[in-house]
């Protein structure tokens, strides 16, 4: 056990608290459900980032996509055949 400065259901002084054996308060019922929201919603926004960027992804493969085809359309009209060329990779 140990001592802890704060506030406890409105009244802040001088509290005795549970400690672990390395010396770190364990946290209070409320103290948890307030990491836990925290948590919750660090989740919540890395997955709308995450849908996000795929999202991006989507529409740039999407363009590319589309530049491939017009590009390849454009060597039809000079009499090559796309599919003659050897492929690049990069």
């Amino acid at each position: 056990m140990g001592l802890w400065q704060g506030s406890y259901r409105g009244i802040e002084r001088l509290w005795l608290r549970w400690l672990t054996l390395e010396g770190e308060l364990i946290p209070l019922a409320d103290e948890e459900l307030i990491v836990a929201k925290q948590e919750v919603s660090a989740a919540k926004q890395e997955a709308s980032a995450a849908k996000q960027e795929a999202s991006v992804a989507k529409q740039e493969a999407s363009v590319a996509k589309q530049r491939a085809e017009q590009l390849a359309a454009r060597l039809r009209e000079l009499g090559i055949d796309p599919e003659t060329i050897p492929q690049i990779d990069f």
